[in-house]
């Protein structure tokens, strides 16, 4: 079974590099699909995210990593895929994600979204807060790949090379 996990990976964290391994173990393959949302305030572009994704995620040989503008259902469909997984931090993500699932399920009743918990050492951790953080030079070489700090760091030095 081919499934889905998309977002926006801005960047990306070691909470989703949890999902994505497991998903790995659990699945024949897995579509890390990075969203291009143009209104969407982003640290990297959509080429600098799957730049990183693509060398973070090297070794899988199950995992792909693709881009998608607009509807998910249409970039599911397009790729024949009817499995969404998403990442559930705490509650407050499940509000969230079941109203998408729901909306999705109502845009294309064949799309099902599996939910997976975080591993509990992840529930606190958002692409947010890792860019918060090094926005004030904190700590993050633990919670994201040494190459994902890497590019922030260089970002946010506006060394854009």
């Amino acid at each position: 079974m081919t499934v889905i996990y998309p977002g926006s990976f801005d960047p990306i964290t070691n909470g989703h590099l949890d999902i994505i391994e497991r998903c790995a173990k659990k699945f024949d393959k897995v579509i890390v699909a990075i969203l291009n949302n143009p209104s969407k305030n982003t640290m990297f572009s959509v080429k600098e995210r799957l730049d990183l994704i693509e060398k973070v995620l090297e070794q899988y040989d199950n995992v792909e990593i693709d881009t998608f503008t607009g509807l998910l259902i249409d970039y599911a469909k397009s790729k024949g895929v009817s499995t969404v997984i998403r990442g559930l931090r705490a509650v407050s993500d499940f509000e969230y994600e079941l109203q998408m699932a729901l909306m999705n399920r109502k845009l294309d009743e064949e799309l099902e979204t599996l939910f997976l918990m975080s591993s509990s050492k992840y529930t606190f951790l958002s692409s947010s807060i890792v860019k918060e953080v090094a926005r004030f030079d904190g700590e993050i070489s633990n919670i994201v790949p040494k190459i994902v700090e890497d590019a922030i760091r260089k970002k946010l030095k506006g060394d854009n090379d």
